[in-house]
């Protein structure tokens, strides 16, 4: 039988008059509830759509038979309905909506073209999906030059089912414009956000279409098959650079791995990134670690159609975009471990090609996932005996597969160097590496702060407290931690354990280093936790520190008033304070010294560190040639 089709407050459009030109069907029934709008459509279509009719008619209240239609169509007219969110607004949807499901059979459906506002969409997917129907949104249109409107026009399709009795199960799904199938969503809050996504997205087309030159702005590209991230998009805009019809736009591949390093993770090192290249708008693209990359051709073959609606105007028409990388490689990422701490929450080991060739292993907390939490650089492996390297060999690539062994020797962040130097200050008669030395760490990570100075402190005894036992897990299985005989591990609160010593009232540390993050992201504070750095505490490791002691203290703080009233605070606590910016980053290294005594000069302070770096290069003792101790403590500031 032919499709009994129902358009509710048809007003003027010419949709129905389109449908049955089209043949797609015939036996429409257009209903409103202006009597001058139907009269006209009457007037328009009696001679040329016998089989479509106009009536005055109230979507609330229909005089239809129960299921006397197929399909209900509705193109604004709950929109309009739905101006706003009172009460008696809201009744009115609902009216609509029975009236709908009265006069629609058993497997037919309502189709509702919407710009789906929020408060409109969760009330239609709210309605039907509790009377059992299937809910499916389709995206139908995205913004453009050639479109009416700057967001997407969505069609929301709700297939009506017999209401099972007790059954609370809800089918959800959406489709979006790029994608084949629909993919299926757990609730209505899920469903409103994957819409309001797109939205988003299609306002922030607009914008970069009509605009030259933008803040830069990041979004995520998501997987259709698992919803979850798959590649982050960074725009920058160049708008000093000098414009040519060849540098108007390209694309930047940041290799796996190295999405966190300052050139591609900070927002000044992509502007410096996007200088250097040489074009006005640049897109870097971060690839995401749980997703699978078919190489450079692959990501190109996927992400050319979609980088395109990201253009700059002015883009001539079939000029070809560059994808940048560095040495057209996408990198190398190997995750090693993956796992969930109670205290840590999801974290990850994994192994990175550095920009010379170098591997790397690092920890990362997911829940920031743009810091490493620790790294270490790996060895390579060493020729079996009897074994000579060729020349050619040298030529070879890198493996694929990354070397497993540890170099201890390595210190990989620029903050642990900074910490190691500010040993320096513990002047003594005694060449300072091979003097007695008592060391307390806080915050374990992958290690290598505290083995570094176990290694090469012969007479160092290093005491370290980590409140997380799955940290001291990881540290031991996959970044060459163990403890000995100088060397012991606390499982504990930081906080419980200074204060137990300092209830002995006994000092008895040279050093004290904090290396502990924040769980709280919400403080402008990411390290350490603000607890860490009250008054009442930092008495107490004033209590545990020896006079001639240095207290070190990695500050990684973006609130300027908050960082101010912590270096208030230390101030009163310790009468000598250095600061050591870290270059390219936000961490901030501070000594502080219990004593009183004259604050050493620069020149002193470089001379103290080019000595100690001195004892510390020992013969047959591994040193890289990038620690320069000096260098560390060359931009010291006495505060």
């Amino acid at each position: 039988p032919p499709t009994q089709v129902l358009v509710v407050g048809c007003g003027n459009s010419e949709l129905s008059e389109q449908m049955y030109d089209a043949g797609l069907c015939e036996d429409i029934v257009n209903i409103d509830v202006s009597e001058a709008v139907v009269r006209q459509m009457q007037e328009r279509s009696a001679s040329q759509r016998p089989r479509m009719s106009y009536l005055q008619m109230d979507a609330l209240h229909m005089d239809f038979p129960e299921a006397l239609f197929q399909v209900v169509l509705d193109k604004g007219t709950l929109d309009a309905i739905l101006a706003d969110e009172e009460e008696a607004t809201l009744a009115k949807a609902d009216r609509m909506f029975a009236e709908i499901s009265r006069v629609l059979q058993v497997g037919g459906r309502y189709l509702c073209v919407s710009l789906a506002q929020a408060h409109v969409l969760k009330k239609a997917v709210e309605f039907f999906s509790q009377e059992g129907w299937v809910v499916r949104v389709h995206q139908v249109s995205s913004s453009g030059d050639k479109q009416q409107f700057v967001l997407p026009i969505f069609v929301y399709v709700m297939t009506k089912f017999k209401k099972v009795p007790g059954s609370a199960a809800q089918i959800l799904e959406i489709c979006p414009e790029d994608q084949d199938k629909p993919t299926r969503v757990e609730s209505t809050e899920r469903l409103l956000e994957a819409v309001r996504d797109r939205q988003h997205y299609a306002l922030l087309r607009s914008q970069l279409s009509k605009a030259s030159s933008v803040e830069q702005l990041s979004l995520d590209l998501c997987s259709s098959e698992s919803g979850s991230p798959r590649y982050t998009l960074h725009v920058v805009d160049s708008p000093s650079m000098k414009l040519s019809r060849d540098n108007h736009f390209a694309i930047f591949i940041i290799p796996q791995g190295r999405e966190t390093e300052w050139l591609f993770g900070t927002e000044e090192g992509r502007r410096q990134l996007a200088a250097s290249a040489g074009f006005r708008r640049l897109v870097a693209v971060a690839l995401h670690r749980e997703q699978h990359y078919e190489g450079m051709a692959g990501i190109q073959a996927e992400l050319s159609g979609k980088v395109m609606e990201l253009a700059p105007p002015g883009l001539p028409a079939g000029q070809q975009v560059p994808f940048l990388s560095v040495g057209g490689d996408i990198g190398v990422r190997t995750v090693q471990h993956r796992n969930t701490s109670p205290l840590s929450g999801e974290y990850v080991v994994e192994d990175v090609k550095g920009d010379d060739k170098c591997y790397f292993r690092r920890l990362i907390f997911l829940s920031n996932r743009n810091v490493v939490q620790s790294e270490a650089r790996l060895l390579a492996p060493a020729p079996l005996p009897g074994q000579k390297k060729r020349r050619r060999d040298r030529k070879k690539p890198c493996p694929t597969e990354p070397p497993s062994a540890i170099d201890k020797s390595y210190l990989c962040c620029e903050h642990h160097k900074a910490m190691v130097a500010g040993l320096c200050l513990l002047e003594s008669a005694d060449p300072l590496p091979g003097a007695p030395l008592s060391v307390l760490v806080v915050g374990l990570g992958g290690g290598s702060l505290p083995l570094f100075l176990h290694d090469y402190f012969s007479q160092a005894h290093v005491v370290v407290v980590e409140i997380d036992p799955s940290m001291l897990e990881v540290a031991t299985r996959w970044f060459g931690f163990s403890q000995g005989n100088r060397m012991q591990v606390h499982v504990s609160d930081g906080l419980d354990y200074v204060a137990n010593l300092a209830a002995e009232a006994s000092a008895q540390y040279d050093a004290v280093m904090f290396d502990v993050d924040s769980k709280d992201l919400t403080v402008g504070m990411s390290c350490p936790p603000p607890a860490f750095v009250e008054k009442p505490f930092l008495q107490k490791v004033k209590t545990i520190l020896k006079p001639e002691g240095v207290f070190v203290l990695n500050l990684v703080c973006r609130d300027a008033q908050l960082k101010e009233s912590v270096l208030a605070t230390l101030r009163e606590i310790f009468p000598l304070l250095y600061a050591r910016r870290i270059d390219g980053e936000v961490n901030e290294i501070l000594f502080c010294q219990p004593s009183p005594q004259r604050p050493r000069q620069p020149t002193e302070l470089l001379a103290l560190a080019r000595a100690l770096e001195g004892a510390l290069r020992q013969p047959g003792r591994p040193w890289d040639s990038s620690y320069v101790l000096a260098d560390m403590l060359q931009a010291v500031k006495i505060l």
